[in-house]
């Protein structure tokens, strides 16, 4: 597994083999970034089930100025953590050991927002539409921000508008837009 372009193009990244992981292929984030590359530059990015923390890397590597990762294995972060200090790139990053729903609820309190949000949960719990549903009620998207969903057969919905739809093999990425105040 590596970064596919920016800054940090071909650098490797751990994590391939984390334990209930399962890291974008190449071909799909490159696809991906492809698509979502005028929305990265100087935004702020949350990587909600971090896993290695591949999609806020890329990110980082593409210009966003902050990505905080959140996963609640901490091997994962721990691995996020160390790819960071590969790059040399941890005062750019935030991490969170903890469930994805405490990480949200912590955001809304804060008031904490973003502008890129990646939603790559594990397949099997379909937690997709719960945390669209709490970023919409905590309004954690900034105007004009993106969401990227990464998914296998969840159905969901969601008040934002879908920019995107695109399936890769077993993979399907969906891609909303808040295009305006509501």
């Amino acid at each position: 597994m590596r970064i596919i372009s920016g800054k940090y193009k071909g650098r490797i990244l751990e994590g391939f083999d984390l334990n209930g992981t399962r890291p974008t292929m190449d071909r799909v984030k490159e696809s991906l970034f492809g698509i979502i590359q005028n929305h990265i530059k100087d935004c702020t990015c949350l990587d909600l089930f971090a896993g290695s923390g591949s999609l806020g890397l890329e990110a980082l590597s593409n210009g966003a100025k902050k990505c905080y990762f959140v996963d609640n294995n901490l091997q994962s972060i721990q691995t996020v953590k160390r790819n960071c200090q590969k790059l040399k790139i941890e005062e750019e990053v935030i991490f969170f050991n903890q469930e994805y729903e405490q990480s949200l609820f912590y955001f809304h309190q804060n008031h904490i927002s973003f502008d890129l949000i990646f939603l790559d949960p594990p397949y099997q719990k379909h937690w997709i539409q719960n945390s669209l549903n709490k970023i919409e009620q905590y309004h954690l998207l900034n105007e004009f921000g993106i969401i990227v969903c990464e998914y296998e057969l969840e159905s969901f919905n969601s008040i934002y508008t879908c920019i995107k739809e695109k399936k890769y093999g077993n993979k399907n990425v969906k891609i909303y837009q808040f295009d305006k105040i509501k």
